[in-house]
């Protein structure tokens, strides 16, 4: 239970929390196993708890009418999804897979409604999350509908090393790059626009790709569009 309580700990919902709201929400969790490619949850399955990342990494992906992916999130240790369930009981917004091995610890509505009625903050906290998600969520819509492809991709590269970067001598490092058809299905466009806006961008000095990483150099920040 002590890993539990220390991966509860580095989630930001729960960080502010006492030792003894950790304990409590803790024994109340089940970790399980989740191999690469298989599927957590299904869209439209029923809502019924949320996951915490312990290890691992994973997407949530819609998908359109004509087969094409778009995924909405990523997912590493000390993520979390899930977190609507608790409140609304409705069903999954979107499917999310297991992008390699993953450790999920699970914590279920019934056991999350028991926890709250001692510990109300637990609550609080969520709903402050939900509404930075929305917030957040705004922003995606705002993007697609009002900024063309090269401007999108420069915004989502921007939030994937705010997330996952390590500043270096000569930019900000993405140790392991998505690949070109991830890229595209984060930011609603085609693979093949995709290869051709980080061609351009490299042209221009803005990245340098490095086998599997990529470095936004520091040309990019001062000439690509700020994100929303």
């Amino acid at each position: 239970m002590l890993k539990v309580i220390e991966l509860l700990r580095n989630v930001s919902i729960f960080e502010t929390l006492s030792d003894e709201v950790l304990e409590d929400l803790a024994r109340r969790t089940k970790t399980q196993e989740y191999s690469a490619g298989s599927i957590v949850v299904y869209k439209d399955d029923p809502g019924d708890a949320i996951f915490f990342v312990s290890a691992g990494k994973l997407k949530a992906v819609l998908a359109g009418e004509n087969g094409r992916e778009i995924v909405l999130s990523s997912f590493r240790e000390g993520d979390f999804f899930g977190e609507m369930s608790l409140l609304d009981g409705q069903p999954r917004s979107a499917t999310v897979i297991a992008l390699e091995n993953s450790t999920l610890v699970i914590l279920k509505r019934r056991d999350f409604v028991s926890h709250i009625t001692s510990f109300p903050q637990t609550a609080i906290n969520i709903l402050t999350e939900m509404s930075l998600r929305l917030r957040k969520a705004d922003d995606v819509i705002g993007n697609l509908a009002l900024l063309d492809v090269y401007n999108r991709l420069c915004n989502q590269l921007s939030e994937i090393a705010e997330h996952d970067g390590e500043e270096v001598e000569n930019g900000v490092l993405i140790p392991e790059r998505p690949t070109h058809q991830e890229l595209a299905s984060m930011i609603g466009a085609s693979r093949e626009t995709v290869s051709r806006a980080l061609g351009n961008f490299q042209r221009q000095n803005l990245i340098a790709i490095e086998g599997k990483s990529l470095i936004l150099l520091p040309k990019f920040f001062s000439k690509m569009p700020k994100r929303s």
